[in-house]
């Protein structure tokens, strides 16, 4: 089987043990790296080569002969790049099997012109990537707390799954001072105190479920609103915080992470915006984000 003539962005060795790196006697230019690689034995596992010769790198794609063997000749040779077109970055911070630290050494130490980073990282570890383009994933969510928890899993998330591609998280925030603008009051019922939110007017929780409703202005959701209903059978003023509707009443583009407080548990996936839990676990957070990026396919309805 031949080697793919284009890669596309974001390629990588995945695992980086797909990634062969050899140091050699000559500059790696074109014609040199398929001289060199064309029939020589290669681990049965690799499907890449850097070759290296003191700081110039260049890096080729392989097709290697079907066999068993654990060691087999190349049959086919596709030159990415020569030293030209090839960064060698070191970096002992970098995870280099996780595609967005990838990136990420690329964007802070990366040349002008250059298409292939091979990046040398943790225990000494190398891996490369081809014209990183991360997955720009918008994160709705109300603040304080600052970082808000949400963006903190997501974080969390890219940070340890290595079959995500490269992800640029965004926060887009909303404050309780910016809600409580919409509508002046001098009082405020607002979800709980666990976010330590400070607004210059008297402030009451509604999970302390206080003994008597006042002339307040709820910032809260939907689920807010039941519980008040069923504490005081009322409604106050309320302005909403709920990030999800945020996002499908401006109707933004791009791809966004979302929480909502009426989804008990799982995950909702519309194609652009993937919906957890107020209280999401890890696991739902990163089953999101592996839709929005692509990886795992949205399970059919009905």
């Amino acid at each position: 089987m031949l080697v793919a003539e284009q890669p596309s962005p974001n390629a990588r060795a995945h695992p980086y043990r797909g990634l062969s790196v050899q140091h050699v006697d000559e500059v790696p230019h074109a014609d040199f790296m398929r001289e060199h690689l064309m029939g020589r034995e290669v681990y049965r596992r690799t499907d890449y080569i850097a070759l290296i010769h003191g700081d110039a790198v260049g890096l080729a794609a392989v097709a290697r002969a079907p066999s068993d063997e654990l060691f087999v000749p190349v049959v086919d040779v596709e030159v990415w790049s020569g030293p030209d077109g090839t960064q060698l970055i070191e970096d002992p911070a970098v995870d280099v099997g996780n595609a967005t630290a990838l990136a990420g050494a690329a964007r802070r130490h990366g040349r002008p012109g250059v298409s292939g980073f091979v990046v040398k990282g943790q225990f000494e570890h190398i891996n490369f990537i081809w014209e990183p383009d991360p997955v720009r994933i918008f994160v709705t969510e109300v603040t304080p707390p600052a970082p808000p928890k949400l963006l903190v899993q997501a974080r969390q998330v890219v940070d340890f799954d290595e079959d995500l591609p490269p992800v640029d998280l965004i926060l887009d925030e909303v404050t309780f001072d910016d809600l409580a603008a919409t509508a002046p009051s001098d009082s405020y019922l607002l979800p709980c105190r666990g976010a330590g939110t400070e607004l210059s007017a008297e402030m009451a929780y509604l999970d302390t479920r206080p003994a008597a409703p006042e002339e307040w202005v709820m910032i809260g959701c939907e689920r807010s609103m039941q519980f008040h209903r069923h504490f005081y059978g009322s409604e106050p003023p309320q302005v909403d915080i709920c990030p999800r509707r945020r996002v499908e009443d401006a109707d933004p583009g791009g791809l966004w992470l979302i929480k909502c407080c009426m989804l008990e548990r799982g995950t909702e996936f519309d194609g652009k915006r993937a919906v957890v839990p107020w209280g999401a676990n890890l696991d739902e957070v990163r089953h999101a984000l592996r839709l929005l990026a692509g990886v795992d396919a949205p399970v059919p309805v009905g």
